[in-house]
């Protein structure tokens, strides 16, 4: 289908683009990569009067270093988080996870910001940055305001970005030495969402698990902390019995909508061997 007639704005600066969103209000959307607007304006599901390009906004590209944290433009793409050597050095985890996501053509456009902003639960960089601990920048014309990932996320297609808001960076803190992680994904096929996946951050002192965040990609309206699972980990050696307890744990929070991709109860059950793989992933990685 063709997606009905728009008006079309390409602001140069930040601050251009939070104008006109304070001035079209709920007729405006912001225009990333286009990978979850555009097929929905194409089926009419989603009908602005205005697109606001933010692609030619230069400040919102990059990778840099502040003190502790990595700040990563919004509208930095998936095959520059893989290339990028800081990255590589301080945060592997978002050099590695962005490259089960979809397929080259889409690494190549589509966006860390725009994969956040759109609060889909089939996403995989909400439950990464919640895993992480990450913050998101947010800008309006009240100014910055800043928010962590976990509490980021109301429900599909809903988060705590307002209407007149841009979200502009993303900051994660910088991995310790000997930090583990992984982000185990079950899909289909290349391109496809996923059926369950689990993204892990950890640390082991003294034979015992010191520091744990797991999250859920998919399996409810958005991703989820299982903050139980963690529990489940934390100050016990790993063994096959913590870690399934932990799998039980993050298959109790699941409420995944049944589709093609699976019924409830497979969905739940993937995400328990997600959780597994992940644990026993992130753990191979400390050191």
């Amino acid at each position: 289908m063709i997606p009905p007639a728009f008006e079309y704005h390409a602001p140069g600066s930040v601050g251009e683009a939070i104008a006109l969103l304070s001035r079209l209000g709920s007729d405006a959307k912001l225009l990333a990569g286009g990978h979850s607007l555009l097929p929905m304006m194409k089926l009419r599901f989603a009908q602005p009067a205005h697109l606001i390009d933010i692609n030619r906004i230069a400040e919102l590209r990059g990778v840099r270093e502040d003190g502790n944290e990595i700040v990563i433009g919004a509208m930095t793409v998936e095959a520059d988080l893989i290339a990028s050597p800081i990255l590589k050095a301080k945060v592997p985890l978002l050099a590695e996870a962005p490259k089960v996501i979809a397929d080259p053509q889409v690494r190549n456009r589509g966006t860390i910001g725009g994969d956040l902003a759109h609060g889909d639960p089939g996403n995989d960089h909400p439950a990464l940055a919640i895993a992480l601990d990450a913050s998101f920048v947010l800008q309006g014309p009240k100014g910055r305001r800043t928010v962590k990932a976990d509490g980021f996320f109301h429900g599909t297609y809903m988060t705590d970005l307002a209407e007149d808001e841009i979200l502009i960076e993303v900051r994660v803190p910088a991995l310790p030495a000997g930090t583990g992680w992984a982000y185990e994904k079950l899909k289909r096929k290349t391109g496809d969402w996923a059926t369950a996946a689990a993204a892990v951050v950890m640390r082991v002192s003294g034979g015992s698990v010191s520091q744990v965040r797991i999250a859920l990609t998919n399996l409810a309206a958005t991703a989820l902390r299982a903050a139980d699972a963690e529990k489940a980990l934390l100050g016990k050696p790993l063994s096959d019995a913590t870690i399934d307890a932990a799998a039980q744990a993050a298959m109790a929070i699941c409420d995944p909508a049944e589709d093609l991709r699976g019924d409830r109860d497979y969905k739940i059950a993937m995400a328990g061997q997600m959780v597994k793989r992940a644990v026993r992933a992130a753990a191979a990685r400390c050191a």
